[in-house]
């Protein structure tokens, strides 16, 4: 059974993996796992743009599971310069299915976060990609971002002194199926001042995408 509203440890490629579920009052058929920035630069599950991802699916009545990257709070091991991340990810998905198999699995992230969740997409099938500030110019040693089959939603500012937006405006533009790119203006990075209005935008661009319950 999926633990519900609470703190939990997920198996991991390198040990637990801590985590934490909510469940909404009236769940449709559908969970979100979501990725945190970069570990090394202070990003951990309790960030505030994670946060609000997990509350405006929660509000749409999904499920959601945000987790730490390994090295980060109480999950074991060390950073794993991305490639130890992207197997982290793949682990949580791999759990979540396990244990929701009926349900719609959709992938999101923050950050370093959605480029981890780019590159799991690529070898675990998702129904709906979330990305928010995908740094798709800074992990040349990664290789180039992959490009799933998968439909996505792109959320970026246009103020972003860290992302380039003229660098994800180009990128969302390769995809396929083609994705939806929403530029936020007068935005920075972290979405100061600006959660409620990312909160708006996922619920308006996503609100019918949700499966039934």
């Amino acid at each position: 059974m999926f633990p519900c509203n609470t703190s939990i440890n997920i198996p991991g490629p390198v040990g637990p993996l801590e985590a934490i579920t909510t469940c909404p009052s009236s769940p449709r058929r559908g969970t979100v796992v979501i990725c945190h920035p970069h570990p090394q630069h202070g990003g951990t599950m309790h960030n505030k743009v994670v946060h609000m991802l997990a509350r405006s699916f929660g509000e749409m009545g999904l499920r959601t599971v945000r987790f730490n990257f390994r090295g980060v709070g109480d999950s074991r091991g060390e950073f794993g310069h991305g490639i130890g991340e992207t197997d982290d990810v793949l682990a949580v998905l791999e759990w979540t299915r396990a244990l929701r198999p009926d349900d719609q699995l959709w992938l999101s992230g923050f950050s370093f976060g959605a480029f981890m969740a780019l590159r799991a997409a690529a070898r675990f099938a998702v129904a709906q990609l979330i990305l928010v500030a995908p740094p798709v110019q800074h992990y040349p040693e990664l290789g180039a971002p992959p490009i799933p089959n998968v439909p996505a939603v792109v959320l970026q500012g246009d103020q972003d002194d860290v992302v380039s937006s003229a660098a994800v405006t180009e990128w969302t533009r390769t995809l396929s199926p083609q994705a939806v790119l929403r530029v936020f203006p007068d935005t920075g990075h972290f979405f100061h001042g600006r959660l409620n209005d990312l909160r708006s935008v996922v619920q308006e661009v996503l609100g019918p995408a949700v499966p039934s319950g």
